[in-house]
């Protein structure tokens, strides 16, 4: 802001000595113009100094009458705030290295989970090198993915890779292990209702077979009890269901 204030010729405006002195009883066209030329500097000077601030800061600088003020104000505010950025930095950073992929994790997840905690950092200002991603990822992914990064150092230099390249042959593999273990679970289930489909129809023909023997049983008592039904009344106790040498 400073350097902005000194190209537009205006830094003066600041400073302590910038003082306006009011016209005399009878000024001349020279004092005229110089007095009219500070009075639109300080006042452009404020202008510049009110646009470059929040709104949150606007209204705690308003009330204040000299550009020194104002000025004085907002290098304690934005010095003080550099403190608490550093602070944040070195947070964001330690929460970076602290992070290693989980096994439930996908490589979009993990990817986009450091890319969050790295924009954080630039954001306040500090620099962070997609390099410095892609070695985190190389370091920090599960054993699963160690085919791939041992083709990838065959054919390519991993100092030189980008952070998409990387991603994206992880999430190839990624990928086509999942087809993997999604095709050997539908495989799984087809042998389940292949079995199970054999089971029922086991089961069928033990209930068909029980059902014709329990017809033929049927069918062999309600012929002993119509047999029993037509015999001659006995001629010792009277019943009919038995013969009379059987009584």
């Amino acid at each position: 802001m400073e350097a902005y204030l000194d190209a537009s010729d205006l830094w003066e405006a600041v400073e302590d000595e910038y003082v306006i002195d009011p016209l005399p009883e009878n000024p001349t066209l020279a004092q005229i113009k110089n007095h009219k030329v500070k009075k639109q500097r300080k006042s452009k000077t404020k202008s510049y100094l009110f646009s470059a601030v929040s709104e949150e800061i606007f209204t705690r600088i308003m009330t204040l009458k000299s550009t020194k003020e104002i000025w004085d104000f907002l290098k304690q505010e934005y010095e003080g705030n550099e403190k608490i950025k550093g602070m944040q930095v070195l947070n964001w950073i330690r929460e970076f290295e602290m992070q290693q992929m989980k096994e439930s994790e996908t490589i979009k997840e993990y990817s986009d989970k450091l890319l969050r905690i790295v924009n954080n950092v630039r954001l306040l200002g500090t620099e962070f090198s997609d390099t410095r991603i892609v070695q985190k990822i190389l370091v920090t992914i599960p054993e699963r993915f160690e085919s791939t990064i041992s083709s990838l150092e065959n054919f390519k230099d991993l100092s030189n890779i980008t952070l998409s390249e990387l991603v994206y042959a992880l999430q190839a593999q990624e990928q086509r292990r999942l087809m993997r273990e999604e095709g050997t679970i539908e495989g799984a289930l087809r042998a389940k209702l292949k079995l199970n489909q054999g089971h029922k129809g086991e089961k069928k023909n033990v209930q068909w077979n029980n059902f014709q023997k329990g017809e033929s049983s049927n069918k062999w008592s309600s012929k002993a009890e119509d047999e029993k039904a037509n015999n001659p009344p006995c001629k010792y106790c009277g019943k009919t269901n038995h013969p009379h040498f059987r009584c």
